[in-house]
């Protein structure tokens, strides 16, 4: 067994890796340029939101409770359309510094979960292969598992989900290859 502590250089290593993947995968490459579409009269939409004084949240439309789902004026309206999600964040420009500081977190967190599981089943000086194996297997799930919810309940683009699945895939090869390159000997 290696302990969380014997296990911090690859935890910090990977996570900052994992970052750099990251901003490489959505500032230097066009592969998430199509995510998302612009909406169509945006300029009367947003201000109609802005009348009804729309704030932070997640919506769901048009809403129903479980309840109505099977009443004909519900029904009709999920005929007429649009349905979806939205969700509405703060007013101001994008707090691109939090939410980067957030994103570094989540992956020292996932370093952690990573190590945590590799550490109980390794002990120090286990063979690279299996390392990487089992570090990255722990990383697949962390960083992918999860991510087709999105298009499965909420209607995300399948080619988004994919794509977000793939940079998963990416993140937990980089985090493979730091466990397997530090682990203890």
């Amino acid at each position: 067994m290696v302990t969380l502590f014997e296990l911090w250089l690859p935890i910090l290593v990977s996570a900052v890796f994992v970052f750099i993947a990251s901003s490489i995968i959505h500032m230097a490459l066009p592969i998430h340029k199509n995510d998302y579409d612009k909406l169509p009269d945006e300029d009367r939409l947003l201000s109609a939101m802005r009348d009804a004084k729309v704030g932070r949240g997640d919506y769901f439309f048009p809403f129903a409770c479980h309840k109505d789902l099977n009443s004909e004026e519900t029904k009709k309206k999920f005929s007429l359309g649009p349905v979806g999600f939205i969700t509405v964040r703060p007013n101001g420009p994008p707090a691109m510094g939090k939410a980067l500081v957030q994103w570094f977190l989540l992956t020292i967190f996932m370093g952690v979960l990573v190590g945590y599981v590799t550490g109980v089943t390794c002990g120090p000086g286990t063979d690279y292969l299996r390392i990487f194996r089992i570090s990255g297997a722990v990383a697949f799930i962390g960083y992918v598992a999860s991510v087709p919810s999105e298009s499965i309940w909420k209607g995300t683009k399948w080619s988004s989900t994919f794509k977000m699945m793939f940079d998963g895939a990416i993140y937990a090869l980089v985090t493979a290859g730091v466990f397997g390159w530090l682990w203890p000997s």
